[in-house]
């Protein structure tokens, strides 16, 4: 008879655990790859999505100014690809970063991706740029365009390619042809905005950075939005507002993401990169003065202690993690 028991204990050993994992897979960063993020109502195959989006993505190549410089190009692009590879998207991506002031970036259906100059030198860190990259990601493997454009045809919204439209330019190019969106659409949009932040922050973090810095970032932009009032009105005007973010987004982190001894913030190459394209653009880095002092090394001085660290990732230990544990990490 106590041979019985083992199975039964054992099973409820099993439902113990996984009653420790949240219900819904799209909560469950464990689960990234093995779930359909994508799933609902598309008129759109994979095959279709994809060839959308070539077309579209040429017709922004077209009318925006592109930046070519290969260590620009080459940084963006791989970080997107590190971003994709842990996240729940099945096709390949394809990144190009776009000379403009916005602090915004453009997901096309299919793995097209666009980032503005403006988020990349608004970020303070490689972690809070991987924060935006990751949620545009996440509207690409989530196939939140086609979705969007199939619910769009459903509620009899004309021109189907005004949809992907981002931004303030979308809304007032759909005002422009006439186009009026029903609520139940415009609700459902800000249903998915909620959802990309939400992978997002799944995709940053299984990428090793600080989730953190999502949070960290939309709350400086809800402080530029105080000093400045209506300046995200226009910029995320689909978006949720930018302290329902940063409320949703510390949830999500506390709730569903396990604590690392250590994440990336940043790097000497991210800080590089950000003084590539002030110099493209003919401007001077903020904080960096003309008669700015410099170091003059003495005769006959070691050399510096700081050359080799500059070069490293900066990380950010979790508190109470013991200096033998952080070594075996790094």
């Amino acid at each position: 008879m106590r041979l019985l028991w083992i199975p039964l204990l054992a099973a409820l050993s099993v439902q113990a655990q996984d009653a420790k994992a949240p219900a819904n897979k799209k909560k469950d960063p464990e689960q990234i790859g093995n779930r359909d993020v994508g799933k609902g109502i598309n008129f759109y195959s994979l095959e279709k999505e994809i060839a959308l989006g070539k077309q579209l993505a040429a017709r922004v190549a077209q009318t925006a100014k592109i930046v070519d410089d290969p260590q620009v190009a080459e940084y963006i692009n791989r970080m997107v690809q590190n971003l994709a590879r842990n996240s729940d998207a099945k096709i390949p991506f394809t990144a190009q970063v776009i000379d403009a002031e916005e602090v915004n970036a453009l997901s096309l259906p299919g793995g097209f991706l666009f980032v503005n100059t403006g988020l990349i030198l608004r970020s303070d860190s490689e972690a809070e740029l991987a924060g935006g990259l990751a949620h545009e990601i996440a509207h690409i493997a989530a196939r939140h365009g086609t979705r969007q454009a199939s619910r769009a045809q459903i509620a009899n919204v004309a021109t189907v390619p005004l949809i992907f439209l981002g931004g303030w330019a979308g809304i007032g190019a759909r005002q422009a042809a006439g186009v009026l969106t029903p609520m139940g659409v415009l609700a459902f949009e800000r249903g998915f905005e909620a959802e990309a932040d939400m992978l997002g922050i799944q995709y940053m973090y299984k990428s090793g950075y600080d989730p953190g810095a999502f949070v960290d970032f939309w709350e400086k932009m809800q402080a530029l939005e105080k000093r400045k009032p209506g300046t995200l009105n226009t910029l995320f005007a689909t978006h949720p507002p930018s302290e329902s973010r940063v409320i949703a987004a510390q949830k999500n982190i506390e709730e569903f993401l396990k604590a690392k001894p250590e994440y990336v913030v940043s790097t000497s190459e991210f800080d590089a990169v950000q003084k590539r394209i002030y110099a493209l653009q003919g401007k001077r880095r903020p904080g960096s003065e003309k008669n700015a002092p410099t170091l003059r090394k003495a005769p006959g001085a070691g050399p510096s202690d700081t050359k080799e660290e500059d070069s490293r990732p900066t990380l950010k230990r979790r508190p109470g993690v013991q200096l033998a544990e952080t070594r075996l990490a790094e």
